[in-house]
């Protein structure tokens, strides 16, 4: 965690508004992002992004994070944030910014919503305590990984990741192993 992107984005992040929602994520109210994740956190709004290509891969990064640093992630993940102007992102417009902020990606089209799903997660005195959508879409376009949001990435076949995320889930984030159960249920590991 000592990459200068890192530190320095952290100053960004820590002033962002999120969504506080209940467990079925019903709106709450508005609390800044540091709010969201330390102790025991609040529950909040969040989004984990997973896009694929014709070849049957998906994109994965080994993530720069606070909390859960250094370890295999799905392709995004990030909040739906309250923007200046007073209105919300919506996750379409979230997921958009996630993809152009960590990876460059501007054109992608069909983004999804395949479900959503609450955990918590504590590393000392940090967490993560969310209600989360996942999105997918498909890409086959050029990408360039943003250094300051993860180490390394790579496309890997889908059922080489299904195997991997249940063989070695400490090697990867909470919220990629909760994706993958809506993964599952949505037939996305059915065909090639």
């Amino acid at each position: 965690m000592g990459d200068d992107n890192f530190a320095g984005r952290e100053d960004l992040v820590n002033s962002q508004i999120i969504l506080e929602v209940r467990d079925g994520g019903e709106f709450v109210g508005y609390i800044p992002k540091e709010e969201g994740h330390t102790g025991e956190g609040r529950r909040h709004l969040a989004i984990a992004v997973l896009i694929y290509n014709s070849k049957g891969q998906v994109l994965l990064q080994r993530r720069k994070h606070k909390i859960f640093d250094n370890i295999w992630d799905i392709t995004g993940a990030t909040h739906p944030l309250h923007k200046e102007d007073g209105t919300d992102e919506t996750l379409e417009e979230a997921t958009r910014r996630c993809l152009e902020g960590e990876w460059d990606i501007r054109d992608i089209k069909d983004i999804k919503i395949l479900g959503n799903f609450n955990y918590f997660a504590k590393y000392e005195n940090m967490c993560e305590n969310e209600h989360c959508y996942l999105l997918i879409g498909e890409y086959n376009g050029d990408i360039d990984l943003n250094s300051g949001m993860g180490y390394e990435y790579k496309w890997t076949d889908k059922f080489k990741f299904l195997e991997d995320i249940k063989s070695q889930t400490q090697n990867f984030t909470p919220w990629a192993i909760k994706s993958v159960e809506i993964l599952e249920k949505a037939s996305f590991f059915t065909n090639r």
